[in-house]
C-alpha cells in the first residue's frame, strides 16, 4: 500500500461501526416536524360529529325558547298596557262626573225630611231628584264607575280618607266609620276617589 492512501477519521469509524445512527436522527427530525404548531388535526369520528351537532341543536333550541318567552312577555305587557289605557283613559273625566253625582246627593240631603203634611210640590221635587240620581248612578255603573258606601264599615285606607276622629260611641268598635261625608268611587275596580269619613277612635 502507498503511504498517501487516505486514513479514515474517528467519526467515520464510529459511523461505520453503528450504521443505524443516521436513520434514528432522521426519524427524530420527522417527529419534531409533526409536533410543530399548525399541524393538521385528525378528522373527527362519526360519533364526535354527531355529538357536536347535537350540542349545537340544544344551544339553538335554548336560544329559540328564550326568544319566544321574551316575545310572549312583550305581547302580554303590550296587551295589558293597551287595556289599561282603554279602561282608565277617562279617569279624570270620571272623577269630575262623580263630583256631579255627589252634588246631586247633597242637594237631596238639603231638602227637609219627608212628612205627611208637606206640600205636594216639595214631595214631587224630592221624588224627581231621587229618580234623576238613581238613573245617573245606573248610567255610571254601566261604564264601570261604582259607588261604595262607607257608613258603618271598618276603616280601610285603600278606600277611605279619614278627615277626623271622634270618641267611639257606646257599642261601636274603634276604627269603625261613624260618619261618611262622601262615598268612595271606583273605576273598573280601581280606586277613583276615596270616601271622606269620620272614624271612631279609642
Amino acid at each position: 500500500m502507498s503511504d498517501t492512501q487516505d486514513t479514515p477519521t474517528p467519526a467515520e469509524n464510529a459511523a461505520a461501526a453503528n450504521p443505524s445512527t443516521g436513520q434514528t436522527t432522521d426519524h427524530a427530525k420527522g417527529a419534531d416536524a409533526s409536533a410543530q404548531p399548525g399541524a393538521e388535526t385528525p378528522p373527527m369520528t362519526e360519533a364526535e360529529r354527531i355529538a357536536a351537532l347535537e350540542a349545537e341543536v340544544i344551544q339553538m333550541r335554548d336560544k329559540w325558547l328564550r326568544s319566544e318567552a321574551e316575545m310572549q312577555n312583550l305581547r302580554a305587557r303590550t296587551k295589558r298596557e293597551t287595556e289599561d289605557a282603554r279602561l282608565y283613559a277617562v279617569q279624570k273625566f270620571a272623577r269630575d262626573v262623580v263630583e256631579t253625582a255627589e252634588n246631586l246627593r247633597r242637594g237631596l240631603d238639603s231638602l227637609p225630611p219627608a212628612a205627611e203634611d208637606e206640600p205636594e210640590l216639595l214631595g214631587k221635587l224630592r221624588g224627581g231628584f231621587e229618580g234623576v240620581e238613581r238613573a245617573f248612578v245606573t248610567m255610571l255603573e254601566r261604564h264601570g264607575i261604582a259607588r261604595v258606601e262607607a257608613q258603618g264599615k271598618t276603616f280601610d285606607p285603600e278606600l277611605h280618607q279619614a278627615m277626623a276622629e271622634q270618641p267611639a260611641p257606646e257599642g261601636t268598635e274603634p276604627g269603625t266609620i261613624i260618619q261618611a261625608w262622601t262615598p268612595a268611587w271606583t273605576l273598573h275596580g280601581r280606586l277613583l276617589k276615596p270616601a271622606m269619613v269620620v272614624v271612631a277612635g279609642k
